[in-house]
């Protein structure tokens, strides 16, 4: 009960120094929201989204699970996208990742690890489609790192391959969707240089046009 008491007093100092700084900050946050950003990002306490790119509350809407996974069959994450695209109207998707990800490393290994084992299998898969090019690097970390980046690069072509996105951007809303990973080891972000804007971005087999996305 000590450590829960410890959390409600680090929350008043929160409250009371953020009001110090700027007195209508709660009185204008509690009106609305209108960030521009949707951060999809992993559950692992050390990546706090609104605190690595120095954001406030309110600035940055967000959805996290283990592995930063976008799974079509997943409504609680296409339910999030469908929020921030269709009625926050936020103009750019962020999926990150982050190095050393447990949920990737997990993946990797050829052990049961009980129900979380059905949620990472795409990531099993993506394994095993890059797997020769990922045992060409030398060391353990490496290939995990790797798959971790190839990981953030897949779930950035889920989220634009989805119906909510492809509808947005054929009615012309400025919507892209970026990748990035962060270091646990310095703090950095690293853009992964994928940057999808528009349906002739993607692959003309992923491609929803017509009355697919009514």
């Amino acid at each position: 009960m000590h450590k829960l008491q410890t959390l409600l007093d680090n929350n008043t100092k929160w409250s009371d120094k953020i009001r110090e700084q700027d007195p209508a900050f709660f009185e204008r946050l509690s009106k609305a929201q209108s960030p521009e950003y949707l951060w999809i990002g992993c559950s692992d306490s050390r990546v706090p989204a609104n605190q690595i790119v120095g954001l406030l509350p309110g600035e940055i809407f967000v959805h996290r699970n283990i592995a930063n996974l976008v799974v079509h069959t997943d409504f609680n994450c296409m339910s999030v996208i469908e929020f921030s695209v269709k009625v926050l109207k936020v103009k750019h998707i962020i999926v990150c990742g982050h190095y050393g990800c447990g949920g990737v490393k997990a993946a990797l290994e050829n052990t049961s690890h009980g129900l979380i084992d059905n949620w990472l299998y795409s990531i099993r898969s993506l394994y095993s489609h890059n797997k020769k090019k990922l045992d060409l690097l030398e060391s353990e970390e490496d290939r995990h790192n790797r798959l971790c980046e190839l990981n953030v690069r897949q779930q950035v072509r889920n989220v634009a391959h989805s119906h909510v996105v492809q509808e947005a951007w054929t009615q012309g809303q400025d919507l892209t969707v970026h990748g990035w990973i962060y270091s646990l080891r310095d703090g950095l972000l690293n853009d992964l240089g994928i940057d999808l804007h528009s349906p002739e971005d993607l692959a003309e087999a992923f491609r929803l046009v017509g009355d697919q996305v009514e």
